[in-house]
Parts: C-alpha cells; sequence; structure tokens
C-alpha cells in the first residue's frame, strides 16, 4: 500500500482505513495509541472540542468525545509518517504529492470530484470528492519548500469533517 493508495480511498469512502467520521474517540485512540494532543486540550483539558490529537501525519478533530474530522497533513518536499494502522509499513514516506497526479489517479479509479470554489482563490485550489465529500486543498510551495517545480500546485490537507 502506498500513501496514493490511502488518499484515493479517502476519497472514495470518507475513510482512512478503519478511520471514520462519528465513531467515539475512545474507539480511535484504542486503534491508533494516544495520539499528540493540541495545546488546547493539555490546557484546557481533553473534553475541551474541535481541536485534533495527531499522530504525525494524521490528524483527529473531536467535538463531544466523537471523530468529528479527519484530515491527512503534508508538507511538499519533505517527508512524513502515518501510523500503521494507516499505512502499513511506512517508516517514512515523501509527502509532495501534484495536483496533476491525484487527480489522474482519482479520475483513473472512477472517484467523482468537482472544484471547490470556496478554497479556490490565490495561489491554493481545492476540490470536493463526490460522494465522500472529502476535501483537498492545495498550494503553491513555500520559499523553504524543496519541491521539482515550483509553479506546480502539491497536495497540503486532505480532510473531512462531520458537524
Amino acid at each position: 500500500m502506498t500513501l496514493m493508495d490511502v488518499l484515493v480511498d479517502f476519497s472514495r469512502t470518507g475513510r482512512v482505513g478503519p478511520l471514520r467520521c462519528g465513531m467515539a474517540w475512545g474507539e480511535a485512540e484504542a486503534l491508533l495509541g494516544p495520539g499528540r494532543p493540541h495545546p488546547a486540550h493539555v490546557l484546557k483539558g481533553p473534553d475541551i472540542d474541535g481541536y485534533p490529537y495527531s499522530w504525525n501525519g494524521l490528524e483527529l478533530v473531536v467535538t463531544r468525545r466523537l471523530v468529528s474530522g479527519i484530515r491527512i497533513c503534508l508538507r511538499p518536499g519533505s517527508s512524513t509518517k502515518l501510523p500503521d494502522l494507516v499505512l502499513p509499513g511506512s517508516e517514512s514516506f515523501e509527502a509532495t504529492v501534484p495536483r496533476e497526479e491525484l487527480i489522474a489517479t482519482l479520475d483513473a479509479a472512477g472517484c467523482r470530484h468537482e472544484v471547490n470554489d470556496a478554497l479556490t482563490f490565490g495561489r491554493q485550489s481545492s476540490l470536493l470528492t463526490r460522494p465522500a465529500d472529502v476535501c483537498a486543498v492545495f498550494s503553491r510551495p513555500g520559499r523553504d519548500d524543496h519541491v521539482p517545480d515550483r509553479d506546480r500546485h502539491y497536495l497540503d490537507v486532505m480532510h473531512k469533517r462531520v458537524d
């Protein structure tokens, strides 16, 4: 399994492996082990809503003790890691995913998508997948991002949120 496999599966199903929005936080934590809490959890306690716990490139947002959001966060030009549950055997991997490559792979997998006008402006672009409603946000690389083509858009985050 590769990072692209994980991204396409998330785009099609709205799930990251067994992780899904709406599942009990305790169930997710049992599967992943303890995550790194957002500083708000440290300051105000574990029951504060709307802040993520993270496992390197994976974040789960928790609201009312339920997983309300899932994010895969990438930094173009660097490497990152996802939990073994999500990407088995992954020590770390290249986190540079060009927009065109993801779109071509989604098309080949039969995953419908459309431009997300709300998050497409300036140096960034976005798309929504259907029917899973997963949002992918791309941008041009920053000054310190080591990428092969500085004029391309690269994936920064792919996320799903339920209210």
